[in-house]
Formats: structure tokens, sequence, C-alpha cells
């Protein structure tokens, strides 16, 4: 298993970056703030508009560190890499699948049964460790209601109605998520989700997780040569990462949903990281995204016993381990594709 590196998160919206030798270095307004090794970083995120030099650019495709642009919101913008590494045999029988719905169905299924297992397990322990507190009667009802979902995957004999199905538990699933919220409730509640742009605070930080976790995972399937804008489940849009799309909806419950239950249930933001605009977009504003990406790469740096591989990895290598192991399956190494299922 690789090694874990850092990602640099540039959240200063008048930051630029720059060369000087084999480092990173970045200034706000002429002036230094920080100059990071490339050798132990795997990617960059900015949010915000002044940009990098085309030496900073070249430096990361020389190493392989994506370089990625995002709004203040966590909106994509721009993804900066260099040559294509990637085996090109793996990438054309990942283009014939894909291709291909009877070949790609069961692998888009795995990455739905993956969501919906670590969506009741999100609820179950909910209802474990808050049973006096949250209504646990409605959630054992959404928990029974996935579980038959679940049930009901194989009777999915297309793509579009597993769509219909996983578009279906995300919004019961979703419904009962507000009961999780345990404090600052005139503040945090999600009454739907909503996106582009968020119109509360817990689908802003619901929409910024998530992007870091697409930046993360579309690297991952960049390293182990896959194509992460050709998916099995999300169909082919230009400019949309279907792959990792397809990937991240396993892993969304347990490495974004969580964290921001923790963070809201643990008071570790509040009203003050956010900026509320008059449009009634919300957005984390630069001190909230500081404290989410401390809690991001903290929880990152946490160790698991991954249940396929009988390995402990970092958290962080979550999309690493999982792309690795879709690559196998395509490869015709697997049986199967074993999505992740949180304990």
């Amino acid at each position: 298993m690789r090694r874990l590196l850092n990602t640099l998160y540039v959240v200063t919206p008048d930051s630029y970056l720059r060369r000087e030798g084999e480092n990173v270095v970045v200034s706000v307004r002429d002036t230094e703030k920080a100059r990071i090794p490339i050798h132990t970083l795997e990617g960059i995120v900015c949010f915000g508009y002044h940009g990098a030099s085309p030496e900073v650019m070249r430096l990361c495709t020389e190493n392989g560190v994506g370089l990625s642009f995002v709004t203040p919101t966590g909106r994509f913008l721009a993804r900066v890499q260099g040559r294509v590494m990637g085996n090109v045999l793996l990438r054309r029988e990942q283009f014939r699948m894909t291709d291909d719905e009877e070949r790609a169905l069961p692998i888009a299924r795995s990455f739905i049964t993956g969501k919906i297992v670590n969506c009741i397990t999100v609820l179950r322990r909910g209802i474990r460790d808050h049973d006096d507190t949250v209504d646990s009667e409605g959630l054992r009802s959404t928990e029974q209601w996935l579980v038959g979902a679940l049930e009901a995957l194989d009777a999915c004999t297309d793509l579009g109605a597993l769509r219909g199905l996983e578009g279906s538990c995300a919004q019961r699933y979703f419904r009962a998520f507000d009961d999780l919220i345990l404090h600052q409730k005139d503040v945090f509640f999600l009454r739907d989700r909503n996106r582009r742009p968020p119109l509360d605070p817990m689908n802003a930080m619901l929409s910024f997780l998530y992007t870091l976790l697409a930046h993360d995972v579309g690297s991952a399937l960049e390293t182990v040569g896959l194509d992460p804008y050709v998916g099995f489940f999300h169909a082919d849009r230009p400019g949309r990462p279907s792959l990792a799309l397809d990937l991240m909806e396993e892993l969304r419950p347990y490495l974004a949903d969580r964290l921001t239950l923790s963070l809201v249930n643990l008071r570790q933001v509040n009203v003050r990281d956010f900026e509320f605009r008059e449009n009634g977009s919300v957005m984390l504003n630069e001190k909230g995204r500081k404290k989410v990406l401390t809690a991001w790469q903290n929880r990152k740096r946490e160790e698991i016993v991954h249940p396929f591989l009988r390995e402990k990895i970092p958290v962080g290598l979550l999309p690493f381990a999982q792309a690795l192991l879709l690559a196998r399956y395509i490869r015709g190494d697997l049986d199967g594709y074993p999505p992740y299922f949180m304990n």
C-alpha cells in the first residue's frame, strides 16, 4: 500500500503559488506564508482565483501532484495534470465495460450497495449513541426502508432503474439526517439536500466536503491508471468526473456525512463560520474552511483495518484502496468489485 502524503489546501482568497527550487511557496500580497517541499505533497487545492505560476504547474505535473482550483464555495473549476501514465490496456477495458450496460450494471450496483449499507450504518449509530435524544422510531423507519431498497437492488435490470432507486434512497436518508443533528438546531438543519448554491450551513458543509472527497478520489483513480471521467453509474457529461462520482457514493456517508455531524454536534463550528449572501446562498467563510479542513486532515490520519484487504491503513488512503480494487476487478483479477462497508 502506498504512503499517505499531504494535501495542501490554500484557503486565503488572494494567495498565489510560485516555485522556488523543489518547493511550492504560498504568498499573500507578496509576503511568503508557507513553503512546502513538493515531495511531501500528493495534491494541492486552491480555494481562490489568484492562481499559480506556470512553473508551479510544471513542478506539480513532473511530480505527479494534482493541482485543482475550486471556488470559495467548493465548486470545481479546473485541474492541472501531466501526461497520463496509466496502463492503456486497463483504460481500454474500462471504456469497453462502460459502453456495455450489461457489464457496467454489476459495478454500478456495487457502488450503490456500499452507499446504502453505509447510510444505514450512519442511522444505526445515531440510534445507538443517542437513543434518548433522537427520534429513534423515525430513524428506524428510514433504516428499514433502506434495508428494503437494498434487497430491491437485484431487481434493477438497467441503469435507469438503479439511478431511480438511488435517488429515492438519497431523499429518504437526507430526510432522516436532520434528526441526527443534536445541537445548534436554529442554525444547523437539513430540510432537503440542495446545492449550486447551498442554501443553509449543513448543505454548505456537505458540498464543501464532497468537493474535497472528489479531489482525493479523482487523484486515486488516476494513480491506479483509470480515467476518472468515464463512469459506470453516472452518465458521461463533458467536464464531469463520472467515475470519481461513482466511487464517491460508498464513501460519502463515512468520510463526509459523519464528519459534518461531528463538527456540528461537538460545536466545533458555529454560525460565525459561515457567510450568508443576499441571494440566499450560504458558504463557509475563510475561518470556517480552515476549521473543516483541519478536521478533514485529522480524520484522514486515523487508522482502520480495511475489511477486504485485511490491512491497517490511514483513512485517507481509502479512496486509493478502493480505486486499486476497482482496477483489479476491471483487469479480471477479482470476481467482483468489493465496496467499502464502514464498521
